[in-house]
């Protein structure tokens, strides 16, 4: 939906959402705030907002080499922060591929498989397992809608975790899930299905 605001509130907000989604381009962001492409970059001009090609490039440069569990290739979506232990954010481009051809709806394996991801991404371990999850589909995602996604780590006990992950499209929340993730050791301990952690790499 547009948003109608003055100067100083027009450019909280353009600052706002570019914390949120550092990859929105002037395009996006003159949508969003129902304002023309000139103004927006007349806007990051006067806030000091680097076009969105170099804040690409600056997320790189600050996620790269964070994640332990995963390799950045390995995260469906673009992962564009990460700390450790507490949260992350990644941001799914959604193509045609991805949907029904008749629909256009984005299939849900998609949506599971960047929130799994971003959930296993944000463990401080060097191997962290799916364990569990409880997921959620909200409303349909379409061919070509932006997808941010947001882990939260809730609790941790022992290797356990509890990741809280919310998706959502122009704001608006469309999918959720909460899996438990178990952080696991050099040796390769895997996870049983009643939820113990077993040694040797093997399940039992």
């Amino acid at each position: 939906m547009a948003i109608k605001a003055t100067k100083s509130e027009r450019q909280r907000l353009l600052q706002e959402m570019i914390r949120e989604d550092p990859l929105l381009t002037d395009q996006m962001l003159a949508r969003r705030l129902n304002v023309s492409v000139q103004t927006i970059r007349l806007d990051r001009l006067e806030l000091g907002v680097p076009e969105m090609r170099a804040r690409a490039r600056q997320v790189v440069e600050r996620v790269q080499g964070r994640v332990k569990s995963l390799v950045p290739a390995e995260v469906a979506g673009e992962l564009i922060d990460l700390e450790l232990g507490v949260g992350g954010i990644s941001i799914l481009e959604t193509t045609p591929e991805m949907g029904f051809e008749r629909t256009g709806i984005v299939r849900g394996h998609h949506l599971f498989a960047q929130a799994n991801s971003l959930a296993v991404a944000v463990i401080d371990a060097d191997v962290a397992l799916t364990g569990s999850a409880r997921l959620r589909f909200h409303q349909p995602v379409r061919v070509g809608d932006r997808v941010v996604a947001k882990a939260t780590v809730q609790k941790v006990t022992g290797k356990k975790s509890w990741v809280r992950v919310e998706s959502r499209v122009e704001g608006a929340l469309v999918f959720s899930a909460t899996l438990v993730i178990f952080a696991l050791g050099r040796d390769h301990e895997t996870v049983r299905g009643d939820g113990h952690v077993g040694e040797g790499g093997k399940r039992e």
